[in-house]
């Protein structure tokens, strides 16, 4: 299976996905926008408040907005140098485990994330300078891993119709 870096397909959840990681992406360019205007502003004797809290959340949301992509893009790390020798069938195996184990991954973590969030909630845990309550952080989360899974169950269907092709995404 030859990987192209884009995710496969070009329905709803390839748009869905795709526009998640741009948000991610936007969000992570907006931190670093407020990084540089933190720094350069605490060296006029304006810093920015709070922009270590501000950097954690937006960090931690915009790095779980990417999942999705990877999975579906195919993008994920790999260790080529074992499969270098492996047929067709072997690598679409190998696929369809991969896809196999993003989909338990997202749903345990989508149950663990789900359950950390109500015990933020109900604890009223908040940031330290901005008091921003930490449970807000979970539900871009929560929405990515529910992205993932839903990426994750579209290789695995990919996968599974690759495998039964005799190793070949047609």
């Amino acid at each position: 299976m030859e990987t192209t870096g884009r995710p496969e397909g070009t329905g709803a959840v390839a748009t869905a996905v795709t526009a998640w990681a741009l948000l991610g992406g936007a969000l992570l360019l907006a931190v670093v926008v407020m990084n540089v205007a933190s720094v350069l502003g605490t060296l006029v004797g304006w810093p920015v408040s709070g922009d270590f809290e501000m950097t954690e959340i937006g960090v931690a949301v915009a790095a779980f907005a990417f999942l999705p992509y990877c999975q579906l893009a195919r993008s994920n790390v790999s260790a080529d140098i074992f499969t270098q020798r492996a047929g067709p069938r072997m690598l679409a195996f190998l696929s369809l485990l991969g896809s196999v184990i993003a989909l338990l991954f997202a749903l345990l973590m989508l149950w663990r994330m789900y359950d950390g969030m109500l015990d933020q909630k109900t604890y009223g845990y908040e940031t330290s300078i901005l008091q921003i309550p930490v449970w807000l952080a979970y539900i871009p989360i929560l929405a990515s891993l529910a992205l993932l899974a839903v990426a994750a169950l579209t290789t695995l269907t990919q996968d599974i119709r690759g495998l039964s092709n005799g190793g070949r995404h047609d």
